[in-house]
């Protein structure tokens, strides 16, 4: 458990009012995340939620033919399993790790609990599940709208949000499921952002050299839920 609300890296946590989280912190329980592990099964009752301190997270989409792409973030910003606000035990999607880090893990039951005592810690985190799916909305406006170099540029922006420091360690495999591209059409990507110092890749890490020019690149299809979430949850994703 967490020894004070104040320390938490966390969004939600930090933001839950205090009586709310005095009643949810002897149930954190502090767990390592490692890559690749997984957080929500497909098709299985979620029993945790999980607030992630570090690392991010990634929400995938497969279809019935296992086609697979990415469709959402979950860092520091939020809560993975946010389907269980909506009063849903499971979702076809997966969410797993794809930079490794730690979180506090929570039961489900616990939660609702919780939340059922608490209406204003509830309408806080259905803003978040509000901001989620705006982002979702946001990536389907930009995989039918933007070009592939805005639409990386917009990625790595997101993962830049949810991480710390300017080193993204994010392999060509996890670029590509981001982008729905094949693996051998991340690098010519990348170079383009390379051309205009916006980032420097090396194997397995992009490293963020010129933020404001990566905005300029991803233009329109970034910004819009972020300042979102900061309007209806008082956070600012990255601090400037």
């Amino acid at each position: 458990m967490p020894k004070n609300q104040d320390q938490c890296r966390n969004r939600l946590l930090s933001g839950l009012p205090r009586d709310a989280f005095e009643m949810l912190s002897p149930h954190l329980e502090a767990v390592d995340l490692p890559l690749r592990h997984s957080l929500v099964e497909p098709d299985e009752a979620t029993q945790y939620v999980c607030f992630i301190e570090s690392g991010l997270g990634s929400v995938v989409a497969t279809s019935t033919d296992e086609e697979r792409v990415e469709v959402g973030h979950v860092g520091r910003d939020g809560m993975t399993g946010y389907h269980v606000l909506l009063d849903v035990d499971r979702t076809p999607n997966k969410t797993f790790m794809q930079v490794a880090g730690s979180g506090y893990l929570l039961k489900v039951s616990r939660l609702n609990s919780t939340l059922s005592e608490f209406p204003t810690a509830q309408k806080m985190l259905l803003r978040y599940v509000h901001c989620a799916e705006l982002q979702l909305a946001h990536s389907a406006l930009a995989n039918a709208r933007y070009n592939i170099p805005e639409r990386l540029a917009r990625w790595l922006l997101m993962s830049h949000d949810r991480l710390e420091g300017h080193d993204l360690p994010l392999t060509h495999e996890f670029l590509a499921l981001m982008l729905g591209v094949r693996r051998s059409g991340v690098t010519g990507e990348l170079h383009v952002l390379e051309g205009a110092h916006a980032v420097r890749g090396t194997r397995g890490n992009v490293r963020i050299v010129d933020r404001n020019k990566l905005e300029d690149i991803a233009g329109g299809c970034y910004g819009l839920p972020e300042r979102e979430y900061e309007r209806l949850l008082g956070f600012s994703f990255r601090e400037r």
